[in-house]
């Protein structure tokens, strides 16, 4: 790629990036066009986590070529100390790019050395290495990027050049403004559920960024199934990655004497704890975006069944906004939503929130055995859940159990 066409695809890059509000999905997109701009195979991102880098996403061409279609490549979670003994550590710890010719001939003499782990789990060869902070104009440091094996021609790696290192860094000046935005879209969402938390302590942070994380990897499985649009699939995964985290934000207007109740509801208390996914969709009355719609969606819903027994069922909704719920079908509108009546969102949802509640630690309760939790999926396929669904939460296993290593509870 020449000089202006790199400039160019920048700025078009750049555009693309401010588009996208969830700070995970950006942070994926950021690493792959970091891998584009400057004609990379495999790459890295990590996040500043206190005095830690840890790693978000990792991708490898040459590995995802050996997988089947659809199926995204697996990495380790790791976190790394923001030092000088790695090189993504002494690029974070000093702000400044890292361009490694060879990772196997770094000097003796050099601060930071290369960790050949990775390469000797999946026989792969890491040659050359450019790592570029993420740095707010404030000098904020937000993460690193760690882009592998420049692509010189087929079958053949080079080094990144001077003008590599140039076009990564503008690229991740203008990426840097868009991730801190998202960030700050994250914690205002995080405070909104700090709300629900002080009344129902179920509703942790790394539960609902476990629950959304989850809806997202099972929508990729129904998305390759049903053959959905790259560009279409993007944009709903960023959508429904932050209205997912939302589900409950309802909680905030129930009791917590009904939330933090020992024993078992009465009936009475069980028909206002169920009020919660009318009182979260009513936050979305007016709504104004397509992620209005899906949280409303979401908050509604995440609790109907598929066989119509779930809550809070027709006759709790009030006449929605102009185009703010659409249903399929003449459903009977008594009783619960069933089938495909219940939005896709909430279908997704209602597998994601029951499996982290089931495998949770809580101080209420201790965690299911985890096959004990997949044979409780299996047999409320069909009745509870969306049997499609539940296909597709196993296929996304793998990266399911991934997202639960990015956000454990706390200790």
């Amino acid at each position: 790629m020449g000089k202006k066409a790199s400039l160019e695809a920048i700025i078009r890059i750049d555009s693309q990036l401010n588009q996208i509000r969830d700070a995970d999905l950006l942070l994926e997109r950021i690493l792959f066009e970091a891998r584009q701009v400057v004609g990379a195979d495999a790459g890295s991102i990590y996040v500043k986590e206190g005095e830690m880098l840890q790693i978000r996403y990792a991708q490898n061409d040459t590995k995802q070529r050996e997988l089947p279609p659809g199926t995204k490549l697996l990495y380790s979670v790791v976190k790394i100390p923001i030092n000088e003994q790695s090189i993504a550590g002494f690029c974070a710890l000093h702000k400044k790019v890292v361009n490694v010719e060879d990772a196997y001939a770094i000097p003796s003499n050099a601060p930071y050395s290369f960790n050949s782990s990775y390469d000797r789990l999946v026989g792969y060869r890491t040659r050359s290495i450019l790592a570029v902070p993420l740095v707010t104009p404030e000098k904020k440091l937000l993460g690193v990027i760690q882009v592998i094996n420049k692509k010189i021609k087929e079958n053949a790696v080079g080094r990144f050049t001077q003008k590599d290192e140039l076009f990564i860094s503008h690229f991740a000046n203008n990426a840097t403004v868009a991730l801190e935005r998202a960030l700050m879209t994250r914690t205002m969402l995080l405070r909104m559920i700090l709300m629900a938390e002080l009344r129902d302590p179920k509703e942790t942070g790394a539960h609902v960024n476990r629950v959304a994380g989850y809806a997202v990897e099972i929508y990729e499985r129904w998305a390759f199934r049903h053959n959905v649009a790259k560009q279409e699939r993007e944009k709903y995964k960023d959508i429904l990655r932050i209205a997912a985290m939302l589900h409950d934000v309802g909680k905030v207007a129930i009791s917590d004497v009904i939330l933090k109740k020992p024993g078992p509801l009465t009936p009475e208390e069980y028909r206002i704890m169920q009020s919660h996914t009318v009182y979260g969709a009513h936050l979305f009355d007016d709504p104004q975006s397509d992620l209005d719609l899906v949280a409303r969606d979401i908050a509604l819903t995440h609790h109907e069944n598929w066989d119509g027994s779930g809550y809070p069922g027709w006759s709790a909704i009030p006449e929605p906004a102009a185009g703010a719920l659409e249903t399929e079908g003449e459903q009977q509108r008594s009783g619960g939503r069933k089938g495909e009546g219940i939005p896709l969102a909430g279908r997704i949802v209602a597998v994601a929130d029951v499996f982290d509640a089931l495998i949770s630690r809580r101080v209420y309760k201790e965690a299911w055995d985890e096959e004990k939790v997949y044979e409780e999926i299996r047999r409320l396929s069909g009745t509870k859940f969306d049997p499609e669904i539940v296909e597709c939460f196993f296929e996304a296993l793998p990266h399911i159990q991934q997202v639960r290593q990015l956000y454990p509870d706390a200790s």
